[in-house]
């Protein structure tokens, strides 16, 4: 009788061992995330599950996810960081005044008969001339059918949950995305 209580005891610790490492893992180091709708097309598809990494520090043109106004989530571009000025001009993106190619466009660009991108400048959108520090600006892959930041603004690093490049499920789309 004694062995089974012990062995029962061993069991039960190793079990809450087991749980206590997943939610550390799941809460502060990588999580799973769907993606909900059309934005970032045609990189991701609407219910892509991805892993998100908690840790990572998100730099230009990674993909990241981000508490959004309206109390969910977003999945988007990182365009603008801390100190940039962006300017779109006749569909191109300029940062800090030089030109950058999004080659991640390319498949929308080619089937748009205008501009995939109006123009702007984050000074016409956020009365700013740069990103502020501590925050980020973002944009949508799927440019024309994207709440970004053209309508919220820049977004503060508090915010932002992660970043991501693993499509994991379905299994038959299961890739690293640029």
């Amino acid at each position: 009788m004694a062995k089974e209580k012990n062995e029962f005891w061993e069991w039960t610790k190793a079990f809450l061992i087991a749980i206590g490492l997943a939610a550390i893992i799941r809460y502060f180091i990588i999580a799973p995330i769907v993606v909900d709708g059309e934005s970032m097309m045609p990189t991701l598809n609407n219910g892509d599950w991805m892993m998100v990494n908690k840790m990572d520090t998100p730099e230009r043109f990674d993909i990241v996810v981000f508490h959004a106004p309206e109390n969910k989530d977003y999945i988007k571009r990182v365009i603008g960081l801390p100190g940039d000025t962006v300017e779109y001009k006749d569909d191109k993106l300029y940062i800090n005044g030089k030109y950058y190619e999004e080659p991640y466009l390319d498949e929308y660009k080619s089937q748009e008969p205008g501009p995939l991108t109006p123009d702007f400048t984050l000074e016409e959108i956020t009365g700013r001339k740069t990103v502020p520090e501590g925050e980020i600006f973002v944009l949508g892959d799927n440019r024309l059918y994207s709440k970004d930041g053209r309508h919220i603004g820049t977004v503060s690093m508090d915010e932002v949950v992660g970043s991501t490049n693993v499509v994991f499920w379905p299994l038959g789309n299961m890739r690293l995305v640029d």
